[in-house]
């Protein structure tokens, strides 16, 4: 899966939050102001990539995710697994616990969770 530019991201976002929207619905609810072409260059883009799709309703298009918030979180974290952690989950997790500073607590509880099969 192909790493999401922020704009492509912000689109996403949206779309995983409110579901099928126009791109006028869209760019009101972008989190900075935003060019119509601008925004039509991202959808165009992700529905190139295989992101989103496109419906056509009267004259109006309406755009939805088809790509899982889920599948992009975990195809994102396994890109960064390999490029920083030298393939390595394990030094991710390392990595985000010490730079978390967790607690005694908050430790027991992630080695409860590790424990669990059920979580």
């Amino acid at each position: 899966m192909s790493r999401f530019t922020p704009g492509e991201l912000a689109v996403m976002q949206i779309l995983w939050e409110q579901g099928e929207l126009k791109p006028s619905e869209l760019q009101e609810l972008f989190p900075e102001p935003i060019k119509n072409p601008a925004l039509r260059s991202y959808l165009a883009i992700l529905v190139e990539k295989g992101h989103i799709s496109r419906r056509k309703v009267g004259k109006a298009y309406y755009y939805k995710a088809i790509t899982r918030r889920k599948a992009a979180f975990r195809s994102t974290i396994r890109q960064i697994v390999d490029a920083y952690c030298e393939g390595s989950a394990r030094k991710l997790i390392l990595d985000l616990i010490r730079a978390e500073k967790l607690s005694q607590d908050e430790l027991l509880e992630l080695k409860r969770l590790a424990d669990d099969p059920q979580q």
